[in-house]
């Protein structure tokens, strides 16, 4: 193909892969959340196990709706708008915040 030639785009695809990825990251998160939960409260639930399995399941329900949110906007419009900083942000915290949960209850 000459460098001239104009490549034609399907504006349907990244929208399609960027939805996809996002499901896979809740999946992700939601493996994690479970084993951080049963981590948690196998052999025994102390209160600090029990404050951080209920951390890790309301940091999950978050990123599960932010998400959800994206997700829905990806699939809802022809050419979806950009992510925004804030939603960019909670996911971000989310899933550090959950990651140091599941670091916490592993240590």
């Amino acid at each position: 193909m000459s460098e001239g030639a104009a490549v034609e785009r399907d504006p349907g695809l990244q929208p399609e892969r960027t939805r996809l990825a996002w499901r896979r990251t809740t999946l992700s998160a939601t493996a994690c959340a479970v084993l951080g939960a049963k981590t948690a409260l196998h052999g025994g639930s102390s209160p600090a196990n029990l404050v951080a399995c209920t951390l890790c399941c309301v940091l999950w329900l978050g990123f599960l709706y932010l998400a959800h949110h994206r997700i829905h906007t990806l699939a809802s419009t022809g050419r979806p708008p950009a992510l925004t900083p804030g939603h960019a942000t909670a996911a971000a915290l989310c899933t550090m915040a959950l990651a140091a949960c599941g670091a916490a209850l592993v240590l």
